[in-house]
């Protein structure tokens, strides 16, 4: 990622390019016990300046469905009804569901997931940019 950096000085306009650099990752991997909302992905202030989610898989590991929950908490909010991304989406017996997403993130910030079971496995990808 490139920032400019521009100077006015007497008039005259001085640029700087500075380039950021980008480590793409897994990002976070969790199994979650039934009906429990766990952190699938934590900013936190000395990883990176922000990041960027650029995928979600849910994996469901069992032969009967599941349902599941994604949500994002900014700031790392306490968790209410506007952060749901998905709510109760059922993802079928033995299936996997990637959700292309492009979430970015700030110092901070969560993404929470919850399932129905204990049978499903989440993974969140993409990059720190720092």
């Amino acid at each position: 990622m490139q920032l400019k950096e521009e100077w006015n000085i007497c008039g005259t306009i001085i640029t700087k390019e500075i380039q950021m650099p980008t480590n793409y990752k897994i990002l976070g991997q969790v199994n979650p016990s039934a009906s429990t909302s766990t952190n699938l992905v934590t900013v936190t202030s000395t990883a990176s300046s922000y990041v960027v989610v650029s995928s979600i898989s849910v994996a469901n590991l069992a032969a009967s469905d599941a349902t599941y929950r994604i949500a994002v908490r900014p700031n790392a909010e306490t968790l209410a009804n506007k952060h749901y991304l998905a709510y109760d989406v059922t993802v079928g017996a033995s299936d996997t569901t990637i959700i292309t997403v492009g979430l970015t993130l700030d110092s901070s910030d969560v993404i929470d997931v919850y399932a129905s079971s204990a049978n499903l496995a989440f993974h969140a990808y993409g990059s720190e940019i720092s």
